[in-house]
């Protein structure tokens, strides 16, 4: 077969290979291509194109491909028109909701404080900022009723580090600080055994402080069966107050209150966290001390749309509590300006130790005790008195 002939055939099926994606890609070119080469009487019997139908089809392939770029080109151009008129309309409500909401000036007037000594409300961007870590650990000694308790709060405290117990009995201020300071945390949570009966629990910032010491009592850990409510873990809790802990309270209570706020509170956006509140923590104040309980917030459901759209406009669904635990008695002992440690801002006076309960109880006991030893020496006493003053029977030698 001679070259000449080579070329021309290596041409054909090029030229058919272009013409089968023309086909693909678009009908009408490829048609209106075919209808010229039927008209065309240059074309050769045996179905062979010549070199100017290869160049007119690349030229019709141009075409199409700069027709599609640009169909995508106003695609985009309207896409862009409707973004920008879209967040010209969104700009337009969040300036009119801004403009309808009060300024933190105008509150400030209205409360009666002065504007210059109120900060700006800060900016939330939804990223993990507020990086805080708490230290949970205990001492040597513990019971198991204690060891579950500090698991409680582990569970209840997502942002938490754990490490191992205390040895330490001496100087545990500085063995907690130095935990503290390895395990980058900001707040620490101690429980501190004695006796294997009383427990005290300690909670307050590192490595600055202020710190609190409470004596822990009531405890009920998560286990007990009449505990039923259940939640999500790692979800954030409201932590709710009551009006002890307010302005018009006293102010060793609102010191609590931000220590207490440092340690439960579930910083936003904590990796282990997650992104519900279906609990409530709250703090009450009785009889000089802090009862903790924890609550799942549950919320009726609406069985259609109808109930829903009912009860909305009422009042809304119906809301309940019910405890999931744990649930434990805080007395405050003692604030300290320092971590675990420094000068005493606040101490309790009507706190009793409970080692002075347990010796008045035993002195109790021990008032019994000598009481009735008492009234059986009274006893004796009077039973011989009583048989002195007997008189001796002078007919009692008579008959013998």
């Amino acid at each position: 077969m001679p070259p000449s002939q080579h070329k021309s055939n290596a041409k054909s099926k090029a030229s058919k290979a272009l013409k089968g994606a023309l086909k693909k890609s678009k009908g009408a070119p490829a048609k209106k291509k075919a209808k010229v080469a039927k008209e065309d009487p240059t074309e050769e019997d045996d179905g062979r194109f010549s070199d100017r139908d290869v160049e007119e089809s690349e030229e019709e392939e141009e075409e199409v491909l700069s027709s599609e770029d640009e169909e995508e080109d106003d695609i985009e151009a309207n896409a862009n028109t409707t973004n920008t008129t879209n967040n010209t309309d969104d700009s337009e409500n969040s300036d009119s909701d801004s403009s309808d909401r009060p300024t933190e000036t105008d509150l400030a007037l209205q409360l009666g404080v002065d504007p210059d000594l109120i900060l700006p409300s800060p900016t939330s961007t939804g990223s993990y900022i507020n990086k805080q870590r708490c230290l949970t650990i205990s001492t040597r000694g513990v019971t198991s009723r204690h060891r579950h308790l500090l698991e409680d709060l582990r569970t209840l405290i997502p942002h938490m580090k754990k490490d191992s117990k205390l040895d330490e009995k001496q100087n545990i201020s500085k063995a907690v600080n130095e935990i503290a300071e390895v395990k980058s945390c900001n707040s620490a949570v101690f429980l501190e055994c004695r006796k294997r009966q009383d427990v005290y629990l300690w909670a307050g910032l590192t490595p600055n402080g202020p710190s609190v010491k409470f004596h822990l009592t009531n405890i009920h850990t998560m286990d007990e069966l009449k505990l039923t409510g259940n939640c999500l873990k790692g979800s954030r809790p409201l932590l709710s107050f009551d009006g002890s802990f307010g302005l018009d309270g006293e102010e060793h209570y609102k010191c609590i209150k931000e220590i207490l706020t440092e340690v439960f509170g579930t910083p936003r956006g904590h990796p282990k966290s997650k992104p519900f509140c279906d609990r409530v923590m709250s703090f009450y104040v009785a009889d000089n001390k802090i009862w903790v309980r924890n609550y799942q917030i549950i919320e009726q459901e609406a069985t259609n749309a109808k109930e829903a759209r009912q009860k909305k406009l009422e009042m809304g669904l119906d809301t309940s509590l019910v405890e999931i635990g744990p649930r434990f008695v805080l007395d405050p002992i003692r604030i300290f300006g320092g971590s675990f440690e420094g000068q005493t801002l606040y101490q309790n006076p009507a706190f009793v130790s409970p080692n002075t309960v347990r010796s008045n109880e035993q002195k109790g006991k021990g008032k019994a005790y000598q009481s009735r030893k008492m009234q059986d020496e009274r006893g004796k006493k009077r039973k011989g008195e009583v048989m002195g003053s007997v008189k001796e029977d002078p007919l009692k030698n008579v008959f013998r």
